[in-house]
């Protein structure tokens, strides 16, 4: 009940600067989370609540309810697919990855040995791609996951 309460304000204030930082994988400071916690906190979100729903963070826990812009996640991944001639099921982890970064925000490197990835890549994306490009994958995962933190 509080995260559709949390995601209809969230709806509401889609044109806040500071929730365009969050959707559109922009590095978010402190000062741009506590603005975030004070607007929410203002519109009558619980703070307590607010607190126990965002365990992560408030950043992280506001981009899981907002997922990532398509352009966003695409871009994100730039560094990983440039320069590379993928095969089609390569594609498909990668169009799926963008697919799941769009809806969820982030993903952890242990999802990607979950479903859906499983469905493309059954035994892990090493498989599919080595270890270096591994490698590079996490990497920018877990940028894309710091762009939610405080800087």
């Amino acid at each position: 009940r509080f995260r559709d309460k949390a995601l209809a304000f969230l709806r509401e204030h889609e044109d806040d600067a500071v929730l365009f930082k969050v959707r559109h994988g922009k590095q978010l400071t402190a000062l741009d989370l506590e603005q975030l916690e004070a607007i929410m906190i203002a519109s009558g979100l619980d703070k307590a609540n607010l607190n126990s729903a965002a365990p992560e963070g408030l950043g992280l826990f506001v981009r899981s309810l907002l997922g990532l812009d398509r352009e966003a996640a695409t871009d994100a991944l730039s560094a990983f697919t440039a320069g590379t001639t993928f095969t089609s099921r390569q594609v498909d982890f990668v169009n799926l990855l963008v697919e799941q970064l769009t809806q969820r925000g982030v993903v952890g490197p242990e999802l990607l040995f979950e479903a859906p990835f499983t469905r493309v890549a059954p035994t892990g994306p090493v498989t599919l791609f080595g270890d270096a490009k591994v490698t590079e994958l996490l990497a920018a995962l877990k940028s894309i996951r710091g762009t939610a933190e405080a800087s």
